[in-house]
């Protein structure tokens, strides 16, 4: 659509939502049209150093300024409550555009992947009747989350013609459902501090929430806890996930040298560089391998739990449930059809309750990705997953949950840390014709191109209602003290 057509008039009246919508009791205008469009945008006002702000003004411009949300002034589980409160209201009182509102109703969010996975999960436990499909705009460093969606990767514009362009993307997208997934950690509880968050760790936001599950949940044990948290993209350990949190930590102490998107991801290369992982076996004990820190176990469909094999040069392991990581990588990539028939593998799907795991030597060996049909050491693919840690050799671990990482203190007596993966449910989506993510709904899925037949053949050898909450509405909320400016 020409650029000239977009700024019209009658264009932005198809996303547009009127005062009395938001506000109870005020006074309905009248619209000459019902909008075909209707959105909600939610903007993290920090993200993208001043883009976010930029991102914010422009938008209040184009819309009613009642329609776009600051996150770092109101959180969007109380914003979503008041709304469909109000709809629900107006369709008592045979308000026809609250209803067609409620049906067609969609939501921008502009932010990292964390910020994004906060609205997701926000949705999710809201357990509405008609829930809106979600558009994600980039704002963060690595931003998997819009890349997989087609939404790209690199922070947007933030001038008048730039929102339009997107809201016209938005219109034209299709929607897809994707797989939430619920996690589960039993650890001791520490020594120093409460356990809601747990101090003195440094949870994710989506973990900080974390309550105890029931007393007839097999995974209590005396003297125990247990907690539940949930993701969209991917749950990793190792290698990859300490270079974050090196990342992170920086930012947080010096957050004025991370202003724009491409010092960030410099700094992060600098940072993969500095802690020696692409010297791995030189520089890091072999009590840093997956192997060596846990037992896994995995559940491929409904059925029986399997112990997975990891080879012992494997330093990074990663739970993927969309091909989009560290930047729009696809870690497992197709599989050709000689390994779809022999070792029963299947091209990643964004919908079929399936996490694909896959592992990786050192940095070197994540330089792969970069090439044609490049992938990791393709573990498994399953339904289900289970870490356990034992004590060894080592007393911690990095772990990293859709962009937030965190340091994991590992077991130094009798005791075991346990995290468990299953798969919880589904949220709509909204995505460009041409994204990479493909769904069992989509024909073209069961029909990918075998130019995958290059593939690389380097390949190294009943749930209770506690599990049915994402943990978003009540609990996966950002705790006021925390700032979203750190959330990736």
């Amino acid at each position: 659509m020409a650029s000239s057509d977009l700024d019209s008039e009658i264009f932005v009246k198809q996303f547009y939502i009127p005062d009395h919508i938001f506000v109870p009791n005020c006074t309905a205008n009248c619209l000459p049209n019902i909008p075909e469009c209707p959105v909600l945008v939610f903007i993290n006002s920090k993200s993208g150093g001043q883009l976010g702000g930029d991102l914010l003004i422009t938008c209040r411009s184009v819309l009613n300024k009642n329609q776009v949300f600051d996150l770092g002034e109101e959180a969007p589980e109380i914003v979503l409550r008041k709304l469909y409160l109000n709809l629900e209201r107006l369709k008592l009182n045979a308000d026809k555009l609250a209803t067609k509102l409620e049906e067609h109703l969609k939501i921008i969010v502009a932010g990292g992947d964390g910020t994004a996975g906060w609205l997701l999960g926000v949705v999710s436990d809201l357990k509405l009747s008609h829930p809106p499909s979600i558009a994600t705009m980039p704002l963060g460093t690595g931003n998997n989350l819009p890349f997989a969606f087609g939404w790209g990767k690199k922070n947007p514009g933030t001038d008048r013609n730039s929102v339009l362009s997107f809201l016209d993307k938005v219109q034209r997208a299709k929607e897809m459902k994707i797989d939430s997934w619920h996690m589960l950690m039993r650890m001791k509880v520490p020594k120093d501090g409460s356990c809601d968050p747990i101090a003195p760790l440094e949870l994710p936001h989506s973990l900080h929430a974390f309550h105890q599950v029931s007393s007839t949940d097999d995974l209590n044990v005396e003297g125990r806890i247990t907690f539940r948290g949930g993701f969209w993209n991917y749950f990793s350990m190792g290698m990859d996930a300490q270079v974050s949190y090196a990342f992170h930590s920086e930012r947080k102490l010096h957050p004025e040298k991370f202003k724009n998107q491409l010092v960030n991801q410099s700094t992060y290369a600098k940072l993969g560089c500095t802690q020696g992982w692409f010297f791995a076996p030189l520089v890091h004990h072999s009590s840093k391998n997956i192997a060596q820190l846990a037992k896994v176990k995995i559940m491929e469909r409904h059925g029986d739990w399997q112990d997975l094999h990891i080879p012992h040069s494997i330093r990074s392991i990663v739970c993927l449930n969309l091909p989009s990581f560290s930047g729009g990588l696809n870690p497992w990539g197709t599989p050709n059809i000689n390994k779809r028939r022999d070792r029963v593998l299947t091209p990643p799907l964004v919908d079929d309750g399936i996490l694909e795991i896959v592992g990786f030597k050192n940095a070197w060996h994540g330089l792969v990705l970069l090439a044609p049909n490049g992938h990791g050491t393709r573990l498994a693919q399953a339904h289900r997953i289970r870490f356990e840690f034992h004590k060894g050799g080592a007393d911690h671990t990095f772990m990293r949950v859709d962009g937030e990482p965190w340091k994991q203190p590992l077991p130094v007596d009798d005791d075991t840390v346990v995290v468990e993966i299953s798969h919880l449910g589904q949220v709509k989506m909204l995505a460009t014709h041409d994204c990479r993510s493909k769904s069992v709904q989509d024909p073209s899925s069961h029909n990918i191109q075998d130019a995958d037949e290059r593939d690389s053949d380097n390949e190294d050898e009943s749930v209770g209602e506690e599990w049915r909450k994402f943990g978003a509405a009540d609990t996966f909320k950002i705790l006021d003290e925390v700032d979203i400016s750190h959330l990736s």
